[in-house]
């Protein structure tokens, strides 16, 4: 393997040392006019398989350690953050439904939100304000962020899992599956009844 040539090696050194993930607009707002994508592509290579790596979320990348040497890396033990059943609801309808309001989050779940709730997603850092739907009374929209990206480890909200992948992973409540259970055979029986 050749030795990076030095567009690769500052968008490397400018990735290590930067606070947050970059864009790569943003990356080409310090090292110029160069090919980034193609800069990122060499690293991606280079790095695959190694104690860390390069890793993109959403439209932004970073280099973070190798996901399965992450235990050796930890001197605390982590005080895992319990959401709230509401919590896990309001988070998982505002990623697959985002930007969504509050409204229309209510209108999903079936219940009124409490602002608390939001408002420990936000400090979470999954979510955030997306601006004002333009309806009367304007009510603020809310989405993900790339920080909920990165803590469920997802690339983008593409990879979010599917009904059939929850199924197949046995998450779905026992009583939704009895209830599509007991849908689909009343379809098939008012079927049978429409060709009598």
């Amino acid at each position: 393997m050749s030795p990076p040539d030095a567009d690769v090696r500052a968008v490397e050194a400018l990735l290590f040392a930067a606070p947050e993930p970059m864009s790569v607009d943003s990356i080409r707002a310090y090292v110029g006019d160069i090919d980034v994508r193609a800069a990122l592509a060499r690293l991606e290579r280079d790095y695959a398989g190694r104690g860390i790596a390069l890793v993109r979320r959403g439209e932004r990348w970073h280099f973070q350690t190798a996901p399965d040497l992450a235990h050796l890396l930890r001197r605390e033990s982590d005080e895992p953050r319990r959401l709230s059943r509401a919590g896990i609801e309001t988070l998982a309808i505002i990623a697959y439904h985002e930007p969504v309001t509050r409204a229309e989050i209510e209108a999903i779940r079936g219940v009124q939100t409490a602002r608390g709730t939001l408002d420990v997603l936000m400090e979470a850092g999954w979510v955030r304000p997306a601006g004002r739907r333009e309806v009367p009374g304007r009510p603020l929209m809310f989405a993900t962020t790339p920080g909920f990206l990165a803590h469920f480890g997802l690339a983008s909200r593409r990879d979010l899992p599917g009904v059939d992948d929850l199924r197949a992973a046995g998450l779905l409540d026992p009583v939704d599956v009895a209830l599509e259970g007991a849908l689909d055979a009343a379809l098939e029986v008012e079927k049978a009844s429409d060709s009598d």
